[in-house]
């Protein structure tokens, strides 16, 4: 097992990317996900020679980038009923790609579509959204072989692809390498149990995200720190041991105004919770040889 501990540019609002990469190395991060926003220091606008640049920034405190994610796609879904709105999300992904393969990300982070959202907004029948993420699905594909970069979809709270099966189905019918899972392990306990999931998509997994969340709350109040809600981490840990999975464990959390006041104390107090719960997964993984 080689797991690199992770986080999620996110933790640390308005922090520029090196600045974070060593607040990161501090907390004891071997790997950041950066985000790609509509502009900003890495956005829609940013050219390659500029990524590379961030790339080289990051390297040099040490870390290294473990993907590149992007919130976007709540905004511009593969599944809206708009055509004008599906052409403009593969416009992004496809500069997503682009900017990935300069990073050395390896792996994008994408929302394949969406039936509802959980704060709610436009609906989309379920048989619909399907056929559209297929075709976008099958139409970049090829500019992600292309790209050398893994085109990963990310399980989320959007209605769709509820089940471990569809999710395999919707990978293996593209017939692409490129095309693979960005696992979100907390994001699942809604409906699943993260470690039946890991077992049944197996290496279709290309990244995986932690947090932790409260089954009994059942809405966005119910994430929690890392390790104090209802993850099976032995379990995950066995699961994803089972599959070979060697990447990074990246948490995916978003600070309180609070915590936003001393983002170092803050991103050192997460660096501890996923030391923590990684020890745990390894010493069960370990446990099963």
């Amino acid at each position: 097992m080689s797991w690199i501990p992770g986080i999620n540019h996110w933790a640390m609002p308005g922090v520029p990317v090196r600045e974070a990469a060593v607040i990161a190395k501090r907390a004891g991060f071997g790997a950041i996900e950066l985000n790609l926003d509509e502009d900003g220091e890495l956005g829609l606008g940013t050219s390659e020679a500029e990524a590379r640049a961030i790339r080289s920034a990051v390297e040099s405190e040490g870390l290294q980038i473990g993907g590149l994610a992007t919130g976007l796609y709540w905004r511009y879904s593969h599944t809206a009923d708009d055509p004008g709105t599906r052409e403009r999300a593969r416009e992004i992904t496809k500069r997503q790609l682009s900017l990935a393969a300069a990073l050395g990300a390896g792996a994008i982070l994408v929302v394949p579509g969406q039936v509802g959202q959980m704060m709610g907004g436009p609906v989309v029948r379920y048989d619909v959204a399907w056929q559209r993420a297929e075709e976008f699905l099958t139409a970049l594909a090829p500019e992600a072989e292309s790209a050398g970069v893994a085109l990963a979809i990310e399980n989320v709270w959007n209605k769709f692809l509820l089940s471990p099966l569809e999710m395999q189905r919707i990978v293996d019918e593209r017939q692409s390498d490129a095309i693979g899972v960005y696992f979100d392990v907390g994001n699942i306990l809604l409906y699943g149990y993260p470690q039946q999931w890991i077992e049944i998509l197996g290496t279709r997994i290309r990244r995986i995200h932690l947090k932790d969340f409260r089954q009994s709350v059942g809405t966005l109040a119910g994430f929690v720190d890392i390790g104090e809600g209802d993850v099976d981490w032995e379990a995950v840990g066995v699961a994803l041991h089972s599959i070979g999975y060697d990447g990074p464990l990246t948490a995916e959390v978003f600070p309180n105004e609070q915590e936003q006041a001393n983002i170092e104390e803050y991103v050192g107090r997460i660096g501890q919770q996923v030391n923590g719960v990684m020890q745990r997964m390894m010493e069960a993984a370990e446990r099963t040889k």
